[in-house]
């Protein structure tokens, strides 16, 4: 397994995958982990977790370039990824008790009942190379906290995160076994899945990759958790505030250098305001520096694989051959590089990859709306429904549209972000269930009833 820094073709180091022995024996001791992880207390817990935000913040330097020479983002955006798992950690081990407290349940008759949160056991996270360590980190903060001992099976692209990922617990003082790295490829997962030992999967990825998960995990009726894609919309309506949203529209479609499942990636805006908005998203992109991961003033360096960069544009070019049209020119990417320029398109129909389809890269969409009913039906024409970013200051129209647009989570005057005291996840083909805040330490947990007779 080898990890490549995408911006320049060079090795950076080679591992060693686990053999399916190496792999049963990290799998029986993550058990054994757990028999002991259940009965610390969450106080206790809470601390270690504590420092791990240590940890990272210690070294955060450190932490951001193994994330920038390796997944080809940007210095300045790689030490915000570890600022945020920071964060994560501080949040749980703040909040982790309260949230996972016994609760009474009012019956008739004086009788009594209550609800209690137990952990499931071992749980393996299928993450992947967006946010290499953001992704594990919104996933082991809560888990670990709630009892359950975590198997990472990280992007085949970002080993050397994974094996930072892993040592940061156990600098943090984490008993050996509580969070450990699977370097194995995706051959292996299905017999990790079934193996009676795990108890449940998370994934963060494709749909394809999701669909794969869910079957295995149905196959042994396991819960799983999945985030999947976004085509997230963007939508600008004529009250709205065009300077702050042109700004913000670049930088929500820039993001990672878009390369993210809530990059905004559809802008659809009302045709009284479309050419002003225009002009001025399209300026701001064009501002955007381009250089390499550790140039402190460049605003994105690469894609993270040359086929990732390849993919993009033929989605682009099959969209154009269907009469797209292009607003803003990019470029082809050279065979076996990494490289893109960012892109603008529009005048799109349903039959193009561009209308249906994810694109996970700098390429934005754009459609023009006569008035917020077309633009609500256009936000709903997709398989997708991961999140919205909605630009008014009407207040009652927004609240309408937050009602009417089908996703996981709108954001009002805001582009979309994570962040752990909000729940995370989308519907339709962007999966189910939820991450962050109170709702994330609930999923993979047994929430028991006992009755008082």
């Amino acid at each position: 397994m080898k990890s490549i820094n995408p911006y320049n073709g060079e090795i950076l180091q080679e591992f060693n995958e686990h053999s399916e022995q190496e792999t049963q024996q990290i799998i029986e001791d993550s058990h054994q982990a757990f028999l002991q992880w259940r009965g610390i207390t969450i106080k206790d817990r809470s601390k270690l977790m504590s420092q791990v935000a240590e940890v990272l913040r210690n070294n955060k330097e450190k932490y951001a370039r193994i994330i920038s020479l390796e997944m080809g983002k940007v210095i300045k955006e790689s030490r915000a990824e570890v600022e945020k798992c920071a964060w994560v950690c501080d949040y749980y081990a703040e909040n982790a008790e309260g949230f996972l407290k016994d609760e009474p349940i009012k019956l008739p008759e004086g009788k009594k009942a209550k609800v209690i949160y137990n952990p499931l056991g071992v749980i393996l996270a299928v993450m992947p190379w967006n946010f290499p360590f953001w992704q594990v980190f919104r996933f082991a903060a809560p888990n670990l906290l709630a009892g359950n001992t975590g198997l990472l099976k990280h992007a085949s692209n970002v080993p050397k995160c994974a094996m930072a990922i892993e040592d940061i617990f156990i600098k943090a003082g984490f008993p050996k076994g509580v969070f450990q790295t699977l370097m194995i490829g995706s051959g292996q997962v299905k017999n990790i899945i079934e193996n009676p030992l795990v108890k449940a999967v998370t994934l963060t990825g494709s749909e394809k990759a999701g669909q794969s998960i869910a079957a295995e995990a149905g196959k042994v009726i396991k819960k799983t958790v999945l985030e999947l894609g976004g085509s997230d919309p963007f939508i600008v309506l004529k009250d709205a505030n065009l300077e702050k949203a042109a700004k913000t529209a670049a930088k929500a479609r820039m993001i990672n250098f878009g390369q993210s499942c809530i990059a905004a990636k559809r802008f659809i805006i009302e045709e009284e305001v479309y050419d002003e908005f225009i002009e001025k998203f399209k300026s701001t992109i064009e501002s955007y520096k381009q250089g390499e991961q550790l140039d402190e003033s460049a605003d994105y360096a690469c894609m993270a694989r040359p086929d990732l960069a390849e993919e993009l544009y033929h989605q682009v070019d099959d969209s154009l051959k269907l009469g797209a049209e292009v607003l803003l020119h990019g470029m082809v990417p050279e065979k076996g590089k990494s490289f893109f320029k960012p892109m603008i398109l529009t005048n799109l129909s349903p039959e193009m990859p561009a209308y249906r389809e994810e694109f996970f890269g700098p390429v934005a969409l754009v459609f023009k709306v006569k008035n917020v009913e077309e633009a609500i039906q256009i936000a709903n024409d997709s398989p997708f429904g991961l999140a919205a970013s909605v630009w008014t200051n009407d207040k009652d129209k927004a609240d309408q549209l937050s009602r009417e647009i089908e996703t996981g989570a709108v954001f009002i005057n805001k582009m979309v972000a994570s962040n752990p005291y909000l729940p995370f996840g989308g519907i339709k083909t962007s999966g189910y269930g939820r991450e962050l805040g109170e709702i994330g330490i609930k999923e993979f947990v047994n929430i028991k009833t006992v009755y008082l007779g």
